[in-house]
This record gives structure tokens, C-alpha cells and sequence, in this order.
């Protein structure tokens, strides 16, 4: 087992969050189980899952074999999972999150997201899960449902008084809907999860969040790299980041790689990071990101490279649902 000391973020119930921890996304059922438990060796300890990856039961036996051996314990993980829009309406949170603690084979969730701002039509598990965002799962048909965001909360409220969620946060909003939240919300959110990246910096809501003391996850780190990954075309108009001069002329002169530069430039901003990865050569750089700092002047330049561009809009890709500006 590898030893790099990872950070700890303070969420604002007291809580200590890993700074960095492992994206479930896009990693295959077939290969889940064996990823999380090979990154569990490599000293991971944040696993960032949701309904809508599909691979939740997977993510859950990498857990328990790692757990079976004596490798970690579950008191020293941090397990994220996410309320898909088709389970807004208050009456189905429950439920829905009592299934996914299933699907891992755990007793509660470290920390539970709305995954997105938005409501869709119900969805019942035993006839397509997960959902997706078509009524049908053909692409043909998007059905908003009627639930607000603030029944939603409420519903999430009650899930940490039941015990079955420690912590629980928002993902996809933007700053007006965090605003909206905070005058209705009982429990504060303890975390944010956005996109976020140098093109892509979301500066004043940092700030906002910073006053409000909600702490920040950011997913897609690498830019255009995940949505290339998914053959999502609009990506290939952007320099990939791992390769653009800035970022490379800052990784040369560290000794690091430009995901580990990328990774830290987020870090360095108080920001915390899921990365992807299988292999296990990445998945120990990934890690590695806070042993080292980047200058002032190099955060600056990285920073200016925003453009202010979300790949993750279901307008980009063909979901006619929301424009997350």
C-alpha cells in the first residue's frame, strides 16, 4: 500500500472530507470492482459514485473485498453517491437512496448530492435503472417532473436525521440556486460538487461558496479530456489541456505530469478532485497532488485560460433540458 498523505477539508458539520478521492464515472461495470479495490491499495479513501453511472453494485464489491481482507475499514472511507432527477419528488428519495446503500452493501452514505437541478418524470427501478435522462431510454422523449428544489431538500434533510446520510450536498448549481437554497435550506449544504477546470474557473462562485462555508468538489479536471473520451464532438474544438503550453511549461518545471499540475492548480484553490483512472500508475500520480505548490504567477496563468466554456451542458449533447450557465 502506498503512503501519500492526503489532505482533509472541514465540511461545515465537522465532518473531514478527502481532498482527493476517485470519479466513478464512466468506469465499466466489468472492471469497477477491481478498480476501487486496486485504488483502496494505492490509499484512496473518497469514492465519488452516483445512480446514474450504473455500477454502484460493482463500486460496492470492490468495498467489501477490501474491507473482507482487512485493508480499510468503513469508518475510514468517504462514499458519494447522488440523487438522480427522476427521484426528486420527496416521497421517492428514500426509497431510492435506501436502494443504492444496497447496491454498495453499506449502511449509509458520507455524503449524498442532488446530482442536478432539475426534475424529471418518475421512473419506476424495476422498469429501467437507472433512468437516464429519456422517459423511454430511446433518446426520444425528455418528461420534466413537478418536484421542486426545495421539497428535494427537504426530502435530503431528512435523509441525515434518518441516518442514512452523514452529509449532504448540491451538484450543477449555479449561483443564483445557491443563493435560492440558502434562504429555505435548514441544513446548509457541507458541499458543491461543479465542473471545473482552466477553461471553466467559476471564480465568484468559489467566492460564494467560500462565505457561505460550502466546500467544493470539482469533477472533469482535465477539460475536453473526459467528453473526447465520450466521443462528444464540440470537445474536439479545445486544445486538450494536457497538452497546451501553459500547463506543459508548468509540469516541466515541477517534474510532474500535466494531469498532476492540473490537479493542483485545483487543490491549491481549496477545490477537491476526482479524477478517473484504471490504470494504476495514474491513479498514484492522481493522488500524489498536494505534496508540491504551484507559484502565484503559475496559478494565474493557468487561471487565465478560462473562456468560461461547460462541456457538461445537456445542451451539447443533445438533452433538451437545461442551460447550466
Amino acid at each position: 500500500m502506498v503512503n501519500i498523505q492526503v489532505p482533509t477539508i472541514k465540511l461545515n458539520n465537522g465532518a473531514g472530507m478527502p481532498q482527493v478521492g476517485l470519479g466513478l464515472w464512466k468506469v465499466d461495470k466489468g472492471t469497477c470492482a477491481d478498480v476501487v479495490y486496486n485504488a483502496i491499495k494505492e490509499g484512496y479513501r473518497l469514492f465519488d459514485g452516483a445512480c446514474d453511472y450504473g455500477n454502484e453494485t460493482e463500486a460496492g464489491q470492490g468495498v467489501a473485498r477490501a474491507i473482507k481482507e482487512g485493508l480499510v475499514t468503513r469508518s475510514e472511507l468517504f462514499i458519494i453517491s447522488k440523487l438522480w432527477n427522476s427521484f426528486h419528488d420527496a416521497e421517492r428519495v428514500e426509497p431510492i437512496v435506501r436502494k443504492q446503500l444496497g447496491d454498495w452493501g453499506i449502511d449509509y452514505f458520507d455524503l449524498y448530492y442532488i446530482h442536478f437541478p432539475v426534475s424529471l418524470q418518475y421512473v419506476d427501478p424495476s422498469v429501467r435503472y437507472p433512468p437516464g435522462w429519456y422517459m423511454d431510454g430511446a433518446r426520444k422523449e425528455v418528461v420534466r417532473g413537478k418536484a421542486t428544489l426545495q421539497g428535494t431538500w427537504g426530502a435530503m434533510e431528512a435523509l441525515v436525521g434518518a441516518g442514512l446520510a452523514k452529509s449532504i450536498g448540491i451538484s450543477n448549481y449555479n449561483g443564483a440556486l445557491v443563493l435560492d437554497l440558502l434562504a429555505y435550506a435548514r441544513i446548509v449544504p457541507q458541499v458543491l460538487q461543479i465542473e471545473h477546470h482552466p477553461y471553466l474557473t467559476q471564480a465568484p462562485l468559489l467566492e460564494l461558496c467560500r462565505r457561505e462555508g460550502i466546500a467544493v468538489t470539482g469533477y472533469s479536471s482535465f477539460g475536453p479530456q473526459s467528453f473526447l473520451d465520450l466521443g462528444m464532438k464540440f470537445a474536439e474544438d479545445f486544445q486538450a489541456l494536457f497538452s497546451h503550453p501553459v500547463v506543459v511549461a508548468v509540469a516541466e518545471k515541477h517534474g510532474r505530469t500535466p494531469a498532476q499540475v492540473l490537479l493542483r492548480w485545483n487543490t491549491q484553490r481549496g477545490v477537491a478532485v476526482i479524477p478517473k483512472s484504471s490504470s494504476l500508475e495514474r491513479l498514484r500520480q492522481n493522488l500524489d497532488v498536494c505534496s508540491f505548490d504551484l507559484s502565484e504567477q503559475e496559478l494565474k496563468d493557468i487561471s487565465a485560460l478560462d473562456c468560461g466554456f461547460r462541456f457538461n451542458n445537456p445542451l451539447n449533447y443533445g438533452i433538451p433540458v437545461y442551460n447550466f450557465v
